[in-house]
C-alpha cells in the first residue's frame, strides 16, 4: 500500500426532500460515507493504492460498505468487527441549494455507541506501515478514548517507518462533549501533520487566521497547508510557494464528499509527484507557483466534479475524468 487512511467508514442518509429540517423529512437516500472511507476510495480511482483502517459492526450494513471497499479495490486487512456496536448511520439533511448538514445519528443513539470509536490499537496491522508512504487521518477518531488510542498509535507506527502525515480536521462538533478540550487535541495532533487540509472556519477557530503563512509559522514541520473557502476557492502555502486558486463554477447537486475528494487528489498527486516537483528553485520563482497552481486546481477540479452527483464515493472522479474537466474549462 501506499496510503493509509484511519478513521470512520458510515453511512449517509442524505435527504431527498431539500430545505427541510430532519423531523419533517420522510425520504431518505442511504450513501457509503465517512471522510477517511471517502479519501481511501478517492485514491483508488485515482490509481493509488489505499488501505482503509476501521471499525464496523456485524450488521448488515457493515456487509455492504466491506463489499464495496472490495470491489473499488481498498485494502481492506485493517479492517475491525465489534460484535456489540452497529456500524454508524447519520442523518444529513440539506438546504435548498444543495448544501448539506449533520442532523445525527440513526435510533437517536450517543455518538459513543457506534463501531467506529472502538478501533483497537492493539489491532493495527504494523506490516501496512512498514509498506506505506502517506497516513492520512482526519479528527473524529480523536473524540473517542478507544479510536484516539488507536489513532495515536498509528501515528507512532507512521513516526517509526518515516510516513508523511495528512490531517484533514473535518471538525464536526456532534462528536466531541467538550469544544475547548476538542481543540486541544487537535491542535496536538496537527504539530505532527506534513500536510493539513482545513476550511477557513476551522483556520479561525483554531488559528484566529484564514492565511496559510501565518498557520505555517505556528506548525513549523508543515509542508502544505491547505484552507478551503467552499465555493470561493482555496488559499494554499505550498512547499512555500503561496496563493489563493478561485473555485470552480459548476451547478452543484450535493457538496457531501468534495472536500474528500480534494484531499484524495492532493494525496494522490503528493505520491505520484513528491512535494520535490513544487519546491522553488534558484532562479524559477515563477515556474514553480505555477505548479503549486496547477497542484490545487487538479485537487479543485476532483472535488468540483464532485458535487456534481449525489453521494460521496459514487460521485468521485477517475484521473481521466479530472484530465478532461481541467481541458474544458477556460481559465
Amino acid at each position: 500500500m501506499v496510503v493509509i487512511c484511519l478513521g470512520e467508514i458510515l453511512i449517509d442518509l442524505l435527504a431527498n426532500q431539500l430545505g427541510m429540517p430532519l423531523e419533517q423529512v420522510s425520504d431518505w437516500a442511504a450513501y457509503p460515507g465517512g471522510a477517511p472511507a471517502n479519501v481511501a476510495c478517492g485514491l483508488v480511482k485515482l490509481g493509488t493504492p489505499t488501505a482503509l483502517i476501521s471499525c464496523l459492526g456485524t450488521d448488515e450494513v457493515s456487509g455492504k460498505l466491506v463489499r464495496l471497499l472490495t470491489d473499488i479495490g481498498v485494502d481492506i486487512t485493517g479492517i475491525q468487527y465489534s460484535q456489540t456496536a452497529p456500524t454508524r448511520q447519520v442523518y444529513v439533511v440539506r438546504s435548498a441549494d444543495g448544501d448539506r448538514s449533520f442532523a445525527g445519528f440513526i435510533d437517536r443513539l450517543a455518538t459513543d455507541k457506534f463501531a467506529d470509536v472502538l478501533l483497537d490499537a492493539e489491532q493495527l496491522p504494523e506490516h501496512l506501515f512498514s509498506e506505506a508512504k502517506l497516513l492520512s487521518i482526519g479528527t473524529i477518531s480523536l473524540a473517542d478514548s478507544s479510536s484516539r488510542a488507536a489513532t495515536d498509535r498509528a501515528l507512532e507506527l507512521a513516526a517509526k517507518y518515516r510516513l508523511q502525515i495528512f490531517v484533514d480536521v473535518n471538525w464536526r462538533s456532534m462528536f466531541w462533549d467538550d469544544p475547548h478540550r476538542a481543540k486541544l487535541v487537535i491542535l496536538d495532533v496537527l504539530k505532527l501533520a506534513h500536510f493539513i487540509k482545513m476550511s477557513d472556519d476551522e483556520a479561525e477557530w483554531l488559528f484566529e487566521s484564514i492565511d496559510p503563512q501565518i498557520i505555517r509559522q505556528k506548525l513549523p514541520q508543515s509542508q502544505g497547508i491547505f484552507i478551503t473557502a467552499g465555493a470561493k476557492g482555496c488559499y494554499y502555502s505550498l512547499a512555500h510557494q503561496n496563493g489563493f486558486v478561485p473555485a470552480f463554477d459548476v451547478d452543484a447537486v450535493d457538496t457531501t464528499g468534495a472536500g474528500d475528494s480534494f484531499v484524495a487528489a492532493c494525496i494522490h498527486q503528493l505520491c505520484q509527484q513528491g512535494i520535490e516537483s513544487i519546491s522553488p528553485r534558484e532562479g524559477s520563482a515563477n515556474q514553480n507557483n505555477e505548479a503549486a497552481v496547477k497542484f490545487i486546481r487538479y485537487a479543485a477540479a476532483a472535488g468540483a466534479i464532485t458535487t456534481l452527483h449525489a453521494g460521496a464515493i459514487d460521485a468521485q472522479p477517475t484521473e481521466a475524468e479530472i484530465v478532461k474537466f481541467l481541458s474544458e474549462q477556460t481559465i
